[in-house]
């Protein structure tokens, strides 16, 4: 069998154990609840939460996007580290209040947070709303990329035995039944077999790609002879990037639902916290690792500009299984290991959103089952309605990640200023919504997705933190509705 078989021979395989797990998953549960469906029953231990939380933060954009970002760019990209470990950072700024507080009050979602805090004061329902507006769409956005990154993997890898269209919609459909039937348990249990497959193939194809080349100063003169800029030091305006990525990351992948409900899905305050005491490693074990195979890739592949880039790591993989069996073998558990990672990030995309849809933009925050349902059928129109989306592939991976994440840095004064700041209010916070998305969107639709080499987002969050505290301390009254920040402790 050549590789192309043998790749659709391990998918089919792959496959028939995400359906059983969903299925294992769906008998295990308690009730039809939206605490037990859509956060497992608040029952994550230590080792499955560590591993979900790291299978879902390593995407297909990480697995493909940033090795096409760094064969685009060369070690400048190297910064990308930098962001993964900033998340860690501003995690311990949110975790700390926001933890107690969901599990004294209940929350399933980001929004009720939200809700908790701002909800009794002016314009309170409309920064709940805007909210989960912006957090749907950058949902939307990031199953989107999984959906590309899918196709791409399964056309690239089985030699197009599968074609990127029925990559796209058959893997979709896998995804969508196993997390209908199995809620967040499906999701987090092969997130924790994804994620060891994940760490594994990454490092193998890395040491694979630097013996074969002489080790990472061998790989660095060649970089340098074939493509001398990937190796020049940044300008102001590339170190001004580099911090704004920093900060636009950083910053705005700690809002996303999935890592919030996964907060709140946790066993123990505990758990929690030995779970991103291990995740604060896994930048140098991943982000690094895929960094430096797209820049290996440079003297090796010669790659259209573009979209095209994406397909770095599967075309790598190809030239890998030509190697002989055991480079063969090596291969397949890569190419698993990858659709792996964009597999367990489409999942938790899809369940976050059913969840976010019910309770955040229709209000229906009861315990019920019909509201478990009707968050099922959502995720799933929602789907079917972004799959024609996902089968144009002009749009790199890494431009999908800067849009949606200019979005969900709105969302940040909400979460990280109001979890902190008694005197913030309802108001000045959807005012400076507002006004940062307005300015991030107008710019971005303008053709000018950046300003001296800083992100429009995070010049927007700028404006929306000066607005936020400039009319929260203008109002003289006290803030009716506030909830003290104590209760939230």
């Amino acid at each position: 069998m050549n590789f192309s078989e043998v790749g659709l021979l391990a998918l089919a395989v792959y496959v028939g154990i995400l359906l059983c797990v969903g299925e294992i998953a769906n008998r295990s549960r308690r009730n039809l609840s939206p605490g037990d469906h859509f956060l497992g029953g608040r029952e994550l231990g230590v080792f499955v939460l560590f591993l979900t939380l790291y299978a879902t933060a390593y995407s297909g954009n990480s697995l493909l996007g940033y090795p096409g970002k760094a064969y685009r760019v060369g070690f400048s990209f190297i910064m990308a580290t930098g962001f993964m470990m900033a998340i860690i950072v501003v995690f311990h700024i949110l975790v700390p209040r926001l933890r107690p507080a969901a599990i004294q009050r209940g929350y399933v979602t980001p929004g009720d947070f939200v809700r908790d805090r701002f909800g009794g004061q002016p314009g309170g329902r409309a920064l709940v709303l805007a909210v989960a507006v912006l957090m749907a769409l950058a949902l939307a956005n990031f199953l989107l990329a999984q959906l590309k990154a899918m196709g791409e993997v399964a056309s690239l890898v089985t030699g197009d035995l599968i074609p990127y269209s029925w990559g796209v919609v058959g893997l979709a459909a896998m995804i969508l039944f196993y997390e209908t039937r199995g809620g967040m348990r499906a999701v987090a249990w092969t997130d924790a077999a994804q994620g060891i497959l994940m760490a594994v193939g990454l490092i193998t194809l890395l040491g694979w790609l630097l013996s074969g080349s002489g080790g990472m100063e061998a790989v660095t003169l060649e970089v340098a002879r074939v493509r001398p800029e990937a190796v020049a030091v940044p300008d102001a305006m590339g170190c001004a990037n580099w911090l704004s990525t920093i900060l636009l990351l950083g910053l705005a992948s700690v809002i996303y639902p999935q890592a919030i409900q996964r907060i709140y899905a946790a066993r123990t305050g505990r758990a929690l916290s030995q779970s991103f005491a291990w995740m604060t490693f896994m930048p140098l074990l991943t982000t690094l690792v895929v960094t430096l195979i797209g820049i290996a890739a440079i003297p090796r592949l010669d790659l259209a500009a573009g979209a095209a880039t994406d397909g770095v790591m599967p075309v790598l993989l190809r030239e890998w299984a030509q190697q002989g069996t055991l480079g063969q073998a090596a291969a397949i558990l890569v190419f698993i290991g990858a659709l792996s990672a964009i597999m367990s990030t489409a999942d938790s995309c899809l369940l976050s959103l059913g969840s976010l849809l019910v309770r955040d933009l229709l209000g229906q925050t009861g315990e019920t089952a019909a509201q478990t349902r009707m968050g099922k059928l959502l995720a799933a129109a929602v789907l079917i309605a972004i799959i024609p989306l996902a089968l144009e592939r002009d749009l790199t991976l890494w431009r999908l990640i800067e849009l949606k994440m200019e979005l969900l840095i709105q969302c940040v004064p909400a979460f990280l200023m109001g979890i902190h700041w008694v005197r913030q209010s309802a108001f000045a916070t959807l005012a400076g919504l507002l006004v940062g998305t307005a300015f991030a969107v107008g710019l971005t639709l303008m053709g000018t997705p950046q300003w001296g080499g800083v992100h429009v987002g995070v010049i927007g969050l700028g404006l929306n933190i000066a607005v936020v505290v400039a009319l929260s301390i203008g109002e003289r009254q006290g803030i009716p509705g506030d909830t003290p920040l104590e209760e939230l402790a």
